[in-house]
Formats: C-alpha cells, structure tokens, sequence
C-alpha cells in the first residue's frame, strides 16, 4: 500500500492556508478511512477506533459494490508532522487488523458537520 509521504501533507496545509480559510493550526474535523473488499472485517477496527474517541461515520459499499470504505471522525489539531505519525499509525492499524488499506484523510471545519 501506497503511503502517503510527509511531503504531500506539508503542501496540503500550505494549500489549506492559502485557500480554505480554514484555522489550519486550530481543531479541525479530521475524517479517516480503511477499506476491504469485506464489510465485516472493517467492523473490529470501527470498534477499535471508536473505543479511542473516534466517531464511525459509517461503513458502505462504493458504488460498483467492489469494495466498502469505513470512515470514522473526531475533532483533532494537526500539524504536517503530527498527521504524518497518525498516519502511520493507521497503516499499522490496517495491517494489524488485516483490512486491505488505509485509504488517507480528509478534513473540514468543526462546524460543518455537528
């Protein structure tokens, strides 16, 4: 699995500063995501993850039904550096868990989505 390099993090927060308008060095809601050709072994990490704080979002199928995504949130400050060990963190936990990848991040003001 492909992992995304602490380089790539560092521009999206310059662009995420330049362009968002967002507090970037302020509490942001940070959504995350695995995926497995099997739903239900998504399951025990969503548990996994939801005893640590994080909200599960959901857990589906994409729309050819190849694949399903589990996307779970919690509200979090980052910096490049901090992301990039969460990150890691979640590669291990998929492998740990032996789902098929962690699929990365996206991010969003907190006011968005309470």
């Amino acid at each position: 699995m492909q992992r995304i390099p602490l380089s790539q993090l560092e521009d999206m927060f310059s662009q995420m500063r330049r362009q968002s308008g967002m507090n970037v060095d302020g509490p942001l809601l940070w959504g995350y995501f695995f995926t497995d050709r099997d739903a239900a072994k998504l399951r025990p990490v969503a548990d996994h993850l939801a005893s640590l704080g994080y909200r599960v979002v959901s857990i589906y199928p994409t729309d050819d039904g190849s694949t399903n995504f589990l996307h779970v949130e919690k509200v979090e400050t980052h910096t490049p550096q901090s992301l990039d060990e969460r990150n890691a963190s979640f590669y291990a936990l998929a492998e740990r868990f032996g789902v098929e990848t962690y699929d990365g991040m996206d991010v969003g003001p907190v006011d968005a989505h309470r």
